[in-house]
């Protein structure tokens, strides 16, 4: 089957490359209405898969994906307009343009933690840049990739998105093809997996990946407004989120005061007295990563950490509460290893060299979060850490604006997402020049007896 979609697709991308952006807004405006139709099915999914509230879903997953889309209707017409590029000396008397095709036959693979969402959204991109989809959501969000799947059928034709359900067979079979782009979410192990595959045909990529997303909070911050913005942002998804604030580093001074705002927050947003309110906080997707965090929190115990708060967890309904952990040291899992769950290290610092210092010695990540009243200690933090992405003063956000690149660095991703940085990650950015009739590069054809003065002057104009 999956042979056969691809073939069916690799054929008739040549006749999308040619499509007009009305062409193109039209299906978009057919998917939006599809996916207004399915809404009460799609947060019955979620709810299934995820026990995600009606709000959050309705905020992180499907309002999400309608801003992307009408974002793009927007301003697809501007996007695949050639653009002028200026003039250079070789060139001096040719016009110069940049033409935006689409990249061809199109490979996404989501992951299960935001499943619409992640889906979705790359799917907008990779229509509005006028491509041929394959979809691969996660077999882990069965229930919202089934939904997915019946959204995709309703307003696609085969030979143009397609959406398989499967397990890691399915993907490996999918990325032996040789797609013309891959555009993947998920850990980066496996995104290490996936570049590889693609290797082997030279397919282009967009990976966006993890890692340990920092917060540093320093001795002049609002300890109580930082300590409610990182545990709404930690604990949305119940932490299952890339972006989330893995680890705080907060100076020794504010440790106490921070950890006393957060247990306030916490329970303020995710509790009915001392009980769970799981209304509103969401479940562990699976037993597998259920058991994964129980044995993070286990090993960083046995090896001398301490539980500040929390360190509950029941496994009949893939509730793990939110956890503060202290005193931890380099060697523990939760100091080395993406959590992916409501687990939050807290470790403090003396000098803002310190905190920065424990930044660079991970792999860059996916985003950094830095909470101060001081904009010499901000411009400070971002001068000497790198990270796909960065809020000041607040968490997450920073996803939600389609006017600029969503992405990471290194371990944590490459490539941009979302808006005009989507469109173009599904496009090649194709360089034209229209020269002029006037032949002044004879000049620099054999023979070149007697042109050393062009040598000459070309070096001083260079």
């Amino acid at each position: 089957m999956i042979a056969r979609i691809f073939a069916a697709q690799n054929s008739n991308k040549y006749n999308l490359r040619t499509t007009n952006s009305k062409e193109r807004i039209l299906k978009l405006e057919k998917l939006k209405k599809e996916i207004k139709s399915q809404e009460d099915s799609i947060y019955k999914a979620l709810s299934k898969d995820l026990r995600k509230s009606y709000f959050e879903a309705a905020l992180t997953e499907i309002y999400f994906v309608y801003g992307e889309i009408d974002h793009a209707i927007k301003n697809l017409s501007a996007w695949m307009r050639p653009k002028s590029a200026a003039r250079f000396l070789p060139n001096i008397l040719a016009k110069n343009k940049l033409y935006y095709e689409p990249k061809g036959s199109t490979l996404i693979i989501a992951p299960w933690n935001y499943p619409f969402q992640l889906v979705m959204g790359p799917l907008v991109s990779a229509i509005a840049a006028g491509n041929t989809v394959i979809v691969k959501p996660s077999e882990f969000s069965k229930y919202t990739s089934e939904v997915m799947q019946q959204i995709i059928n309703n307003v696609f034709n085969e030979n143009e998105v397609a959406c398989v359900l499967g397990d890691v067979e399915v993907s490996t079979e999918l990325l032996g093809l040789p797609f013309d782009h891959i555009f993947f979410t998920g850990s980066t192990q496996v995104g290490k997996i996936v570049m590889e595959a693609a290797a082997k045909n030279l397919t282009s990529c967009t990976l966006e990946l993890g890692g340990k997303s920092p917060v540093v909070i320093t001795e002049n911050a609002d300890i109580e407004t930082a300590a409610h913005k990182i545990a709404w942002g930690k604990l949305m998804n119940a932490g299952q989120t890339c972006i989330a604030p893995d680890y705080v580093l907060i100076h020794e001074s504010q440790k106490d005061s921070f950890i006393g705002a957060y247990k306030k927050f916490t329970k303020e947003m995710f509790y009915n007295g001392d009980n769970i309110n799981t209304a509103v906080y969401g479940k562990i997707i699976n037993e597998k990563n259920f058991d994964r965090l129980v044995d993070l929190l286990n090993e960083a115990v046995d090896g001398g950490a301490r539980v500040d708060y929390g360190g509950k967890f029941q496994k009949s309904d893939l509730t793990f509460q939110p956890t503060i952990v202290t005193q931890l040291n380099d060697h523990h899992k939760l100091s080395k290893e993406e959590i992916f769950g409501p687990i939050l290290p807290i470790y403090t610092y003396k000098t803002l060299e310190e905190a920065v210092t424990k930044i660079n010695n991970q792999p860059k990540p996916l985003a950094a979060y830095f909470f101060s009243q001081k904009t010499k200690e901000i411009n400070y933090l971002i001068k000497y850490t790198s990270a796909g992405g960065t809020c000041v003063n607040d968490v997450l956000l920073h996803i939600s604006n389609p006017n600029v690149p969503f992405g990471g660095i290194g371990p944590s991703g490459m490539g941009s997402s979302h808006g005009v940085y989507g469109f173009k990650a599904f496009s090649h950015e194709r360089t034209v020049m229209f020269q002029s009739n006037i032949h002044l590069t004879k000049m620099i054809y054999p023979p070149y007896l007697g042109k050393e003065w062009l040598l000459k002057l070309l070096k001083k104009l260079y």
